[in-house]
Protein backbone atom coordinates (compact mmCIF):
# COMPACT_ATOMS: atom_id res chain seq x y z
CA UNK A 1 0.00 0.00 0.00
CA UNK A 2 1.50 3.34 -1.05
CA UNK A 3 1.39 6.01 1.64
CA UNK A 4 1.11 9.74 0.90
CA UNK A 5 4.49 11.44 0.51
CA UNK A 6 4.00 13.50 3.66
CA UNK A 7 3.34 10.39 5.75
CA UNK A 8 6.21 8.17 4.55
CA UNK A 9 9.00 10.16 6.27
CA UNK A 10 7.36 9.52 9.64
CA UNK A 11 6.86 5.76 9.18
CA UNK A 12 10.42 4.71 9.98
CA UNK A 13 12.44 3.12 12.75
CA UNK A 14 11.51 5.81 15.27
CA UNK A 15 8.63 4.20 17.24
CA UNK A 16 7.60 7.53 18.74
CA UNK A 17 7.00 9.09 15.35
CA UNK A 18 5.20 5.97 14.15
CA UNK A 19 2.83 6.22 17.11
CA UNK A 20 2.14 9.88 16.44
CA UNK A 21 1.45 9.26 12.74
CA UNK A 22 -0.90 6.38 13.50
CA UNK A 23 -2.64 8.26 16.28
CA UNK A 24 -3.07 11.37 14.13
CA UNK A 25 -4.64 9.39 11.29
CA UNK A 26 -6.95 7.43 13.55
CA UNK A 27 -7.91 10.26 15.85
CA UNK A 28 -8.56 12.78 13.10
CA UNK A 29 -10.54 10.25 11.08
CA UNK A 30 -12.73 9.31 14.04
CA UNK A 31 -13.42 12.79 15.38
CA UNK A 32 -11.38 15.94 15.90
CA UNK A 33 -13.82 18.43 17.38
CA UNK A 34 -11.82 21.32 18.77
CA UNK A 35 -13.19 24.85 18.91
CA UNK A 36 -13.80 26.47 15.56
CA UNK A 37 -12.73 24.75 12.37
CA UNK A 38 -10.29 22.13 13.65
CA UNK A 39 -12.62 19.36 12.49
CA UNK A 40 -12.09 20.44 8.87
CA UNK A 41 -8.60 18.98 8.94
CA UNK A 42 -10.03 15.50 9.38
CA UNK A 43 -12.86 15.86 6.89
CA UNK A 44 -11.01 14.88 3.68
CA UNK A 45 -9.58 11.77 5.34
CA UNK A 46 -12.95 10.79 6.79
CA UNK A 47 -14.57 11.45 3.41
CA UNK A 48 -12.08 9.17 1.70
CA UNK A 49 -12.74 6.44 4.23
CA UNK A 50 -16.48 6.87 3.76
CA UNK A 51 -16.20 6.71 -0.01
CA UNK A 52 -14.10 3.56 0.24
CA UNK A 53 -16.61 1.96 2.59
CA UNK A 54 -19.47 2.93 0.29
CA UNK A 55 -17.68 1.43 -2.72
CA UNK A 56 -16.98 -1.76 -0.75
CA UNK A 57 -20.62 -2.08 0.30
CA UNK A 58 -21.91 -1.33 -3.21
CA UNK A 59 -19.59 -3.91 -4.76
CA UNK A 60 -21.19 -6.57 -2.58
CA UNK A 61 -24.77 -5.41 -2.91
CA UNK A 62 -27.31 -7.81 -4.36
CA UNK A 63 -30.33 -5.58 -4.85
CA UNK A 64 -32.27 -3.73 -2.18
CA UNK A 65 -30.96 -4.42 1.31
CA UNK A 66 -33.28 -4.74 4.32
CA UNK A 67 -33.23 -1.56 6.40
CA UNK A 68 -31.42 -3.26 9.28
CA UNK A 69 -28.50 -4.09 6.96
CA UNK A 70 -27.99 -0.61 5.54
CA UNK A 71 -24.96 1.44 6.63
CA UNK A 72 -25.36 4.03 9.39
CA UNK A 73 -24.31 7.70 9.26
CA UNK A 74 -22.30 8.75 12.33
CA UNK A 75 -23.18 12.28 13.46
CA UNK A 76 -22.69 14.58 16.45
CA UNK A 77 -25.80 16.54 17.45
CA UNK A 78 -26.09 20.09 18.81
CA UNK A 79 -29.26 20.38 20.87
CA UNK A 80 -29.02 24.09 21.75
CA UNK A 81 -31.91 23.78 24.26
CA UNK A 82 -34.11 21.88 21.82
CA UNK A 83 -36.69 19.52 23.30
CA UNK A 84 -35.73 15.90 23.91
CA UNK A 85 -38.33 13.43 25.19
CA UNK A 86 -37.47 10.40 27.31
CA UNK A 87 -40.22 7.78 27.45
CA UNK A 88 -39.71 5.63 30.53
CA UNK A 89 -38.43 6.65 33.93
CA UNK A 90 -36.62 3.66 35.39
CA UNK A 91 -32.93 3.07 36.06
CA UNK A 92 -32.05 2.81 32.36
CA UNK A 93 -33.84 6.05 31.49
CA UNK A 94 -32.19 7.83 34.42
CA UNK A 95 -28.78 6.78 33.11
CA UNK A 96 -29.50 8.21 29.64
CA UNK A 97 -30.61 11.66 30.83
CA UNK A 98 -27.21 13.14 31.86
CA UNK A 99 -25.78 12.82 28.34
CA UNK A 100 -28.80 14.64 26.88
CA UNK A 101 -28.48 17.42 29.45
CA UNK A 102 -24.74 17.69 28.84
CA UNK A 103 -25.42 18.09 25.11
CA UNK A 104 -27.73 21.04 25.85
CA UNK A 105 -31.11 19.37 25.52
CA UNK A 106 -34.23 20.48 27.34
CA UNK A 107 -35.47 17.11 28.63
CA UNK A 108 -39.04 15.99 29.26
CA UNK A 109 -39.60 12.57 30.87
CA UNK A 110 -42.90 10.75 30.37
CA UNK A 111 -43.89 7.63 32.34
CA UNK A 112 -46.65 6.47 34.71
CA UNK A 113 -44.10 5.74 37.45
CA UNK A 114 -41.07 7.98 38.01
CA UNK A 115 -37.95 6.64 39.71
CA UNK A 116 -36.01 8.65 42.27
CA UNK A 117 -33.03 8.67 39.89
CA UNK A 118 -35.10 10.64 37.39
CA UNK A 119 -36.68 12.97 39.95
CA UNK A 120 -33.25 14.11 41.12
CA UNK A 121 -32.37 15.46 37.68
CA UNK A 122 -33.30 18.87 36.18
CA UNK A 123 -36.01 17.62 33.82
CA UNK A 124 -39.69 18.24 33.19
CA UNK A 125 -41.83 15.29 34.28
CA UNK A 126 -45.17 14.12 32.88
CA UNK A 127 -46.43 11.33 35.12
CA UNK A 128 -48.75 9.28 32.89
CA UNK A 129 -48.72 6.87 29.97
CA UNK A 130 -47.11 8.02 26.72
CA UNK A 131 -49.35 9.54 24.05
CA UNK A 132 -48.24 10.16 20.43
CA UNK A 133 -48.93 13.90 20.71
CA UNK A 134 -46.23 14.07 23.39
CA UNK A 135 -43.74 14.17 20.53
CA UNK A 136 -45.20 17.32 18.98
CA UNK A 137 -42.33 19.80 18.86
CA UNK A 138 -39.75 17.23 20.00
CA UNK A 139 -36.35 17.13 18.33
CA UNK A 140 -35.08 13.78 19.67
CA UNK A 141 -36.58 10.85 21.56
CA UNK A 142 -35.12 8.23 23.87
CA UNK A 143 -37.42 5.24 24.34
CA UNK A 144 -36.53 3.33 27.51
CA UNK A 145 -39.76 1.46 28.10
CA UNK A 146 -41.11 -1.95 27.10
CA UNK A 147 -40.79 -3.08 23.44
CA UNK A 148 -44.53 -2.50 23.00
CA UNK A 149 -44.33 1.09 24.24
CA UNK A 150 -41.10 1.65 22.30
CA UNK A 151 -42.88 0.54 19.13
CA UNK A 152 -45.64 3.07 19.75
CA UNK A 153 -43.00 5.74 20.34
CA UNK A 154 -41.24 4.85 17.11
CA UNK A 155 -44.47 5.02 15.10
CA UNK A 156 -45.29 8.42 16.57
CA UNK A 157 -41.76 9.67 15.94
CA UNK A 158 -41.69 8.32 12.39
CA UNK A 159 -44.79 10.27 11.45
CA UNK A 160 -43.19 13.45 12.84
CA UNK A 161 -39.72 12.99 11.35
CA UNK A 162 -38.06 12.59 14.76
CA UNK A 163 -35.18 10.21 15.50
CA UNK A 164 -35.60 7.61 18.25
CA UNK A 165 -32.92 6.02 20.38
CA UNK A 166 -34.60 2.87 21.73
CA UNK A 167 -32.43 1.55 24.56
CA UNK A 168 -31.45 -2.12 24.09
CA UNK A 169 -34.18 -2.36 21.45
CA UNK A 170 -32.55 -1.85 18.01
CA UNK A 171 -35.68 -2.99 16.16
CA UNK A 172 -37.47 0.16 17.36
CA UNK A 173 -34.52 2.54 17.02
CA UNK A 174 -33.66 4.96 14.24
CA UNK A 175 -30.67 6.41 16.15
CA UNK A 176 -27.97 4.64 18.12
CA UNK A 177 -25.82 6.10 20.89
CA UNK A 178 -22.33 4.61 20.98
CA UNK A 179 -19.66 4.44 23.60
CA UNK A 180 -17.92 7.83 23.72
CA UNK A 181 -14.63 9.28 24.88
CA UNK A 182 -14.57 13.04 25.38
CA UNK A 183 -11.26 14.57 26.36
CA UNK A 184 -9.79 18.00 25.83
CA UNK A 185 -12.16 19.05 23.04
CA UNK A 186 -11.83 15.73 21.19
CA UNK A 187 -14.72 13.27 21.02
CA UNK A 188 -14.48 9.69 19.79
CA UNK A 189 -17.67 7.63 19.40
CA UNK A 190 -17.96 3.88 18.85
CA UNK A 191 -21.18 2.18 17.81
CA UNK A 192 -22.34 -1.34 17.00
CA UNK A 193 -25.73 -0.03 15.72
CA UNK A 194 -27.34 -1.12 18.96
CA UNK A 195 -26.61 -4.81 18.44
CA UNK A 196 -23.71 -5.21 20.89
CA UNK A 197 -23.56 -2.31 23.38
CA UNK A 198 -21.21 -4.23 25.69
CA UNK A 199 -18.70 -4.55 22.85
CA UNK A 200 -18.95 -0.82 22.16
CA UNK A 201 -18.17 -0.25 25.84
CA UNK A 202 -15.11 -2.49 25.73
CA UNK A 203 -13.83 -0.78 22.58
CA UNK A 204 -14.36 2.59 24.22
CA UNK A 205 -12.18 1.52 27.13
CA UNK A 206 -9.48 0.27 24.74
CA UNK A 207 -9.42 3.49 22.70
CA UNK A 208 -9.41 5.53 25.88
CA UNK A 209 -6.06 3.94 26.71
CA UNK A 210 -4.70 4.66 23.22
CA UNK A 211 -5.51 8.37 23.09
CA UNK A 212 -2.63 10.50 24.38
CA UNK A 213 -3.15 12.23 27.69
CA UNK A 214 -2.27 15.59 26.12
CA UNK A 215 -4.86 15.30 23.33
CA UNK A 216 -6.21 18.68 24.41
CA UNK A 217 -2.88 20.20 23.34
CA UNK A 218 -3.26 18.44 19.97
CA UNK A 219 -6.73 19.93 19.53
CA UNK A 220 -5.56 23.43 20.47
CA UNK A 221 -2.62 23.24 18.09
CA UNK A 222 -4.85 21.93 15.28
CA UNK A 223 -7.30 24.78 15.82
CA UNK A 224 -4.56 27.41 15.84
CA UNK A 225 -3.01 25.96 12.72
CA UNK A 226 -6.39 25.75 10.96
CA UNK A 227 -7.04 29.44 11.60
CA UNK A 228 -3.58 30.38 10.32
CA UNK A 229 -3.96 28.21 7.23
CA UNK A 230 -7.31 29.74 6.37
CA UNK A 231 -5.94 33.24 6.90
CA UNK A 232 -2.86 32.56 4.75
CA UNK A 233 -4.75 30.69 2.02
CA UNK A 234 -2.82 27.43 2.45
CA UNK A 235 -4.11 24.88 -0.11
CA UNK A 236 -6.17 22.05 1.33
CA UNK A 237 -3.69 19.46 0.05
CA UNK A 238 -0.93 21.04 2.14
CA UNK A 239 -2.88 21.38 5.38
CA UNK A 240 -2.69 17.82 6.69
CA UNK A 241 1.07 17.55 6.12
CA UNK A 242 1.52 20.77 8.11
CA UNK A 243 -0.69 19.43 10.88
CA UNK A 244 1.27 16.19 11.02
CA UNK A 245 4.55 18.07 11.34
CA UNK A 246 3.11 20.33 14.04
CA UNK A 247 1.87 17.38 16.09
CA UNK A 248 5.19 15.59 15.79
CA UNK A 249 6.83 18.74 17.14
CA UNK A 250 4.49 18.53 20.13
CA UNK A 251 5.46 14.91 20.63
CA UNK A 252 9.18 15.68 20.42
CA UNK A 253 8.89 18.59 22.86
CA UNK A 254 7.09 16.28 25.30
CA UNK A 255 9.99 13.81 25.08
CA UNK A 256 12.49 16.59 25.81
CA UNK A 257 10.50 17.73 28.88
CA UNK A 258 10.27 14.18 30.21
Amino acid sequence: MHLPDYVEPFVETDPGRWRVTGAVAGTVALALLGDGEAWMLGYPFALALGAGAAWWAASRSHGDEPAEHLPRLPVFLRFDHRRAVVVGAGTVAAAKIPALLAAGASVTVIAPVISSGVRRQPVDIIEREFAPEDLDGAWFVTAAATPEVNRTVRDAAESRGVFVNAVDDPANATAYLGGTIARGGVTVAISTSGTAPALAGLLREAFDELLPEDIDAWARRAHELSQAQRRDGVPMAARRPELLRALNELYESREVRS
